[in-house]
Order: C-alpha cells, then sequence, then structure tokens
C-alpha cells in the first residue's frame, strides 16, 4: 500500500513509519497541515492515517490546526482516498466530528500497531472491492502476509514488479491507468517514467507467461490483469 502519514508527533511519527515501512508499504509522513496539503495534492494514496491534532507548520505550533481541516479540503476536491483518524481526543463528539468530515474509521491513541495494520487493510478492500486473499488462473495473492502464489508456489519478484502487479490485482479486471500507476510507485524526488513502466510490465507478462493470467494493455488508459480465456 501507498499510505500517507500525517502525525506531529515525532517519536510516534518514526516509530509507525518504521513499522509501516518494515511491514512492506510505502509511507510518505507529514508533520504538519503544510506538509499535509502539499503531499495529500500531489500523490495517490491507497489509504491516509491523520492525526487530528496538527499545528499550521513546523515554525508555528500555537496556536495547533486541525486535522479535520485538510480532510474537509480533500473531500471538497472529490477525494474519496479512506482516511483512518489518530488521536488522542477520544471523547464521542469528536469521534462524530471526524467522520462526518469524511473519515471512514477512527481509532483512539494509544494504540496496538498491529491494528492500526489490519485497520488499514480493512479500509482499502473494502474501497478497492477486493478480498485478504485472490486468485486469478493460477497466480494468487495474499494481501494480510503480502506473498504472490503461482501454481501454488510462492512466486518472488523484485520491489517494483511486486508493486506493480500488486495494483493490477487490487482487484483484477480493474482498469488500471498508466498515469496512476506511474504516480503510486514514484517518490516525491525520482518520478516512474512511462519507458520504465513498461519494462515492468514487460517482465511480468515473461513471468506470467503461461499462468493462465494476462496482463493487457489498454490504449490510451493503461492496463487491466484478467485470467486468460
Amino acid at each position: 500500500m501507498r499510505i500517507l502519514l500525517i502525525e506531529d508527533d515525532e517519536v510516534l511519527r518514526q516509530v509507525m513509519l518504521k513499522s509501516l515501512v518494515d511491514a512492506g508499504h510505502r509511507v510518505d509522513a507529514a508533520a504538519d497541515l503544510g506538509q499535509a496539503r502539499h503531499y495529500w495534492h500531489v500523490q495517490a494514496f491507497d489509504v491516509v492515517l491523520l492525526d487530528l491534532n496538527l499545528p499550521e507548520s513546523d515554525r508555528n505550533h500555537a496556536p495547533m490546526g486541525s486535522g479535520l481541516t485538510v480532510l474537509r479540503e480533500a473531500r471538497a476536491r472529490g477525494d474519496r482516498t479512506p482516511v483512518m483518524v489518530l488521536t488522542a481526543r477520544n471523547r464521542t463528539e469528536e469521534r462524530i466530528a471526524g467522520l462526518d468530515a469524511g473519515a471512514d474509521d477512527y481509532l483512539g491513541k494509544p494504540f496496538d500497531l498491529g491494528e492500526v495494520e489490519a485497520r488499514l487493510r480493512a479500509l482499502v478492500r473494502r474501497s478497492q472491492g477486493a478480498s485478504d486473499v485472490t486468485q486469478v488462473g493460477q497466480l494468487g495473492l495474499d494481501r494480510k502476509n503480502r506473498r504472490f502464489s503461482l501454481a501454488q508456489e510462492p512466486f518472488l519478484l523484485p520491489a517494483r514488479e511486486f508493486e506493480v502487479l500488486w495494483e493490477l490485482m487490487s482487484p483484477p479486471g480493474r482498469a488500471v491507468h498508466k498515469r496512476a500507476l506511474s504516480d503510486k510507485l514514484s517518490d516525491f524526488d525520482v518520478s516512474l517514467g512511462d519507458n520504465a513502466l513498461e519494462a515492468f510490465i514487460s517482465r511480468l507478462r515473461r513471468k506470467l507467461n503461461q499462468s493462465g493470467v494476462v496482463i493487457r494493455t489498454l490504449r490510451g488508459i493503461g492496463y487491466l490483469l484478467e485470467e486468460e480465456a
């Protein structure tokens, strides 16, 4: 998953960042409203982890801004990325305010990092219409354990090819726009170009040969993974 983590507490942010990266996710971390607005505008994410109590910037720690501001802005521009709100302020009225602003889930601090990841997977499954285990032809994906299998044997891939195939399988049979796929796999300072993306697709096609799975090119759109007729 590509995750945006918005959390002003540096210690907690670093702990969560390490935990999510170690679990195999791509994570961009913002410490204030300014960074959060910028990241959320320029990058596509699978899910957002949002702290409600945020400063306006790293130079302005008082008064505190509300994470609800950036959430309302995203929803107002039509962004439907799943959002899980994290906050120590766990009163009922604040949970209601977060959900009314467009949050999809709510978790009070302190929390267990394993529960955070499980809830993130559930949010993304619901948003993509995917399940934890997906099978197409001889190709299988276990999202919980981040494992592919081919003909019931482990199917190991380099990191970028893994991420490309993950997107095409979430869920299969869905047109994945080339620009969205490139954006999801790019870093802020290094963009994944069309030639690099096409190279990953070409390698995957060779590795999936005779698997019962094909990656089709949709001209002017992107790619689609489906079971071979």
